[in-house]
Formats: structure tokens, sequence, C-alpha cells
């Protein structure tokens, strides 16, 4: 009788803890997870439209890409970016990710001298020494930057190619060398979808 007493007192206490929680739920849920990803939206569209949509990159009205991540290129008429080990395709935004080959691992050996060779056989007549990252993946997988050396060891194959000037292309290389972030943070960087459009848009 006692046992059945305590449980009926016990009853209106449980209901009476369980009503805050659930207010602080609901609360809790309203404002990390509606109030605040609006107020930091509408912000970030207000003093950042174009980060904030993508950094999407628009030619001839159609969108062809973003300055976040970088595109496969294998045509020895555009600048070849990082390699890239995401799956089941480079540069898959949706697996960003590194191939975490160890660095005595056979694989990644294999992959950097194919690289190699793909560059050799592109342009056989350079012997300069191949930028390693060319020859490398970043740790995201989407890197869509390379290094100035990098685009300037295929400057030459590039001009040839497509039958124009090298210093023209070297003025597409430094027009599109973007400095360390904030002046002090990084290396200077070159973005490899835009390098290439701005080789399609040369007359």
């Amino acid at each position: 009788m006692t046992s059945q007493t305590n449980a009926v007192a016990e009853a209106p206490r449980q209901t009476g803890m369980l009503r805050p929680a659930l207010t602080i739920f609901i609360v809790l849920s309203a404002v990390t997870g509606l109030l605040y990803p609006g107020v930091v939206t509408s912000i970030a569209r207000a003093v950042f439209p174009h980060q904030a949509a993508g950094s999407l990159i628009v030619k001839d009205g159609k969108t062809v890409g973003s300055e976040l991540i970088g595109q496969p290129f294998s045509d020895p008429k555009y600048f070849w970016g990082r390699l890239s080990a995401t799956a089941p395709m480079p540069y898959n935004g949706t697996a960003s990710g590194g191939s975490n080959l160890g660095p005595t691992n056979p694989a990644l050996t294999d992959a950097a001298k194919a690289r190699i060779d793909a560059l050799r056989e592109a342009d056989p007549e350079n012997k300069d020494p191949v930028p390693v990252d060319l020859v490398t993946a970043s740790g995201s997988g989407l890197d869509p930057h390379i290094s100035p050396a990098a685009a300037r060891y295929q400057a030459a194959r590039v001009a040839r190619l497509r039958g124009v000037p090298l210093d023209k292309v070297d003025a597409l290389i430094a027009a599109n060398t973007e400095g360390p972030g904030l002046a002090v943070f990084g290396e200077p960087a070159v973005n490899v979808l835009k390098l290439n459009l701005a080789l399609d848009g040369l007359k």
C-alpha cells in the first residue's frame, strides 16, 4: 500500500520535471537550429554575397564552377591542377578527403610517377623538375589552386599548343595569382579554373 502511494505521489513530480526540460529543448532547438543560422546567413549574404552563395564562377550566364573547388583537366591545352583522391571521381565535393596513404606506401609513389609521366609525355621538351604540388593531392582533394611555379612549369606547353605568345600566358598567370590571405597567411597561389577560363578568352 505504501509503495503504491509513493508511486502516485512521484508521478506529478516527474511530470513537473518533464515540462521545463521539454521547454528548454524546444527553445534551444529554435535558437540554434533556426534563429542563429538565419541571422548568420543573412549577415553573410549582406556583407559577403559572393562568398555566401558559394563563390560561384559564371561565364556567359552559366555557372561553370566554384572558386573553392577544383576541376579535373587532362587536355594539354589547359593548365592541370593538383591530383585528387576523392571517390568515385576527382574533386567530388560530397566526398572531400585525402588518400591517407603513408609516405612508404607504393600506391602513393605510383600515383606521383603516373602524373610525372603524363606531364613529360605532354611536354617532352620540358626537362625542368616537376613542382611537388603537381604530383600530390591536397588533404581535402578539392584544392582549386596550384603554386605559381606549377603554373609556370606548364606555361610553355600551353602557349605552344594554343599557338599564343608565351608572354601572354605568363601575363594570365600573373593576373590570376592570388596573394596570401590578409597578406600574411599562406603562399601565393593560382586558381586553375579561373586561369583556364582566361585562356579560353584569349583571341
